[in-house]
């Protein structure tokens, strides 16, 4: 699942946070490849997930050849299943075209010979588009975030606006800067600088100074050529870009005549949907899909080894915490007091060094689903009146990419797809890992975000089966702060108005972490899941109608509301 990238935290990142970046010497491979069953299995599961998870793979990050690499092993199944390919030039790819960008070695930024250091004085953000020339550019204050004197967009145009956050004793840890929002208010400006660079911690610095990835095609509006340049700088840095205390000043106080270049340089990186359908039986319904679909990416790996069985272990104090605390914020004062004894853990067995996130549940979980669905439809002597068009996305962890391509791209036209049941993270949901998890615990989000229809047929589906679920719609409510309806890639195809269905069994100890390894995963539970979802989707297929949309549609090219 994406980490939410729509609003930057401003605050100290939590250890467990920051050791999400390191990754495993990854567990042997305890399973050889071998002929699966046309049956949905656990076993079955576990043989691929062993194959994609494994340390081989070296984390899928999209982008990168390790991620190529898993899609050939995609490709390859569904080749061997006869499923017909729907990618580009009659092979199974869809080719997407990511960008790796970093900050031109040029950049510069002074005011009146003083120059700024790029990740010292200020950090720039890439907003994956080119940026407006600030040389000559005047500053300005637009006065504290949220304030109803702050400047607006018209009062900004053409300069370079320095932009406080709110701070004081009884104010929430973090604050939160809506990037987005910003860019958007000041479109016209020369550039923004954001007054928090002090409350940055080194980890989050180096995450942004490293070559960002991002989508070359947005099907954005024809005015986003170009952006304000957007930078982060200390209170001493808007001080010399000012001339003067902000504490002293009012909104639309002009300031001092910036000079300099800040840019961002790209390369292509390699990356690509898998994308296969099994045409449906019916003559007059064949040319509709159900598309069933999960991301192929995950988060690469680090350069340096961490202590596997002590990162879960903290983890698991970690996560302990979080589950009693019912939804409390966690203070710094209890995170401290976790310790974690390393000699009691290596008594039990050596240390394992770790440096990849393999990714096995988070999605590798729900790849490996998707094969299984696919192949049972594949085996199956009735096959669904409708067509299924299975989607393996990529770059769904850079902020859903891939997903995005294939809608603003479809390979089959975009109205024929019905539904999409999407499945990311489907592989836990146990006790430890949510309150009230349990072997029959499963999260809905979305299911009549479009259509009422949509989710009563899920509903009736699931009370049809020897084991029903016990379905948890709690991340589905309108404004819930984890945001999940629009942190998978289920939603970029709501954005089209096709109802969506998002499958998962929520978040764990070892989400992003080294230690989402195969072997914590609940295969008996993962094949209930992957049975769950092929019902489903055979139900939507054989529907005698499309599904009924009867919510409004969201805008295609506007942010995403939970």
């Amino acid at each position: 699942m994406q980490v939410a990238r729509r609003f930057f935290i401003i605050g100290v990142f939590a250890f467990a946070g920051s050791q999400a970046r390191a990754q495993t010497a990854s567990l042997p491979l305890k399973h050889t490849p071998g002929r699966t069953q046309t049956a949905i299995t656990a076993a079955d599961l576990m043989t691929r997930l062993y194959i994609y998870s494994d340390d081989s793979m070296m984390g899928r990050m999209a982008g990168t050849e390790y991620n190529l690499k898993a899609t050939v092993y995609i490709a390859a199944e569904v080749k061997r299943m006869r499923l017909q390919p729907a990618g580009d030039s009659g092979t199974y790819f869809q080719n997407v075209p990511l960008v790796k960008r970093q900050l031109d070695p040029n950049a510069s930024l002074s005011v009146e010979g003083t120059s700024f250091t790029p990740w010292e004085q200020f950090v720039p953000r890439d907003p994956g588009v080119a940026t407006r020339a600030f040389e000559g550019a005047q500053t300005v204050y637009a006065g504290v975030l949220g304030d109803s004197t702050q400047l607006t967009g018209e009062q900004a145009a053409g300069k370079f606006v320095v932009l406080s956050i709110r701070r004081g004793p009884n104010l929430p840890p973090s604050a939160q800067v809506n990037r987005g929002a910003l860019l958007a208010r000041y479109r016209a400006a020369a550039g923004i600088a954001v007054v928090a660079l002090e409350t940055f911690p080194p980890q989050a610095i180096n995450f942004f100074r490293s070559p960002q990835t991002t989508l070359k095609d947005t099907q954005g509006p024809a005015d986003t050529t170009s952006l304000p340049v957007y930078i982060y700088v200390s209170s001493a840095g808007a001080q010399t870009l000012m001339g003067a205390s902000l504490d002293s000043l009012k909104p639309g106080a002009p300031g001092k005549t910036v000079h300099g270049s800040v840019s961002f340089t790209g390369t292509a990186a390699p990356a690509r949907n898998v994308v296969a359908i099994l045409p449906g039986s019916d003559p007059a319904l064949k040319g509709e899909y159900v598309a069933i679909g999960a991301h192929n990416d995950h988060i690469g790996f680090d350069s340096e080894p961490v202590d596997h069985d002590s990162i879960r272990a903290y983890n698991d104090a970690l996560r302990k915490l979080q589950l009693a605390s019912a939804g409390q914020r966690i203070t710094p004062d209890q995170i401290q007091q976790i310790h974690v004894n390393a000699d009691s853990l290596h008594r039990l067995h050596a240390a394992r060094r770790d440096s990849i996130f393999n990714g096995a549940d988070d999605d590798g979980s729900g790849t490996t689903a998707v094969l299984e669905i696919a192949e049972a439809f594949a085996g199956a002597k009735v096959k669904p009146k409708r067509s299924i068009i299975f989607v393996w996305h990529t770059g769904e962890e850079l902020g859903l990419f891939g997903s995005q391509y294939f809608t603003d791209h479809p390979t089959v036209t975009r109205d024929s797809i019905v539904a999409q049941l999407n499945m990311d993270m489907v592989g836990r949901g146990r006790a430890d890992d949510e309150n009230g998890g349990s072997p029959g615990y499963l999260e809905l989000i979305g299911t009549r975000r479009l259509s009422t229809e949509l989710g009563d047929l899920i509903e009736t589906v699931n009370k049809a089966r020897a084991q029903p679920f016990t379905f948890d719609y709690q991340f589905d409510a309108t404004g819930h702060p984890e945001q999940y309806y629009c942190r998978s890639d289920h939603y970029m195809y709501a954005r089209y108005g096709i109802p969506i269905a998002f499958f998962t069994t929520g978040k764990h100890r070892d989400y992003h972490q080294v230690t989402d390894e195969p072997e914590y995963i609940d295969y008996d539970k993962l094949a209930h899941v992957a049975q769950f979802v092929h019902d489903v989707a055979t139900s939507v297929a054989n529907l005698d109608h499309r599904v009924v949309v009867d919510k409004p549609k969201p805008d295609p090219h506007g942010n995403c509301v939970q």
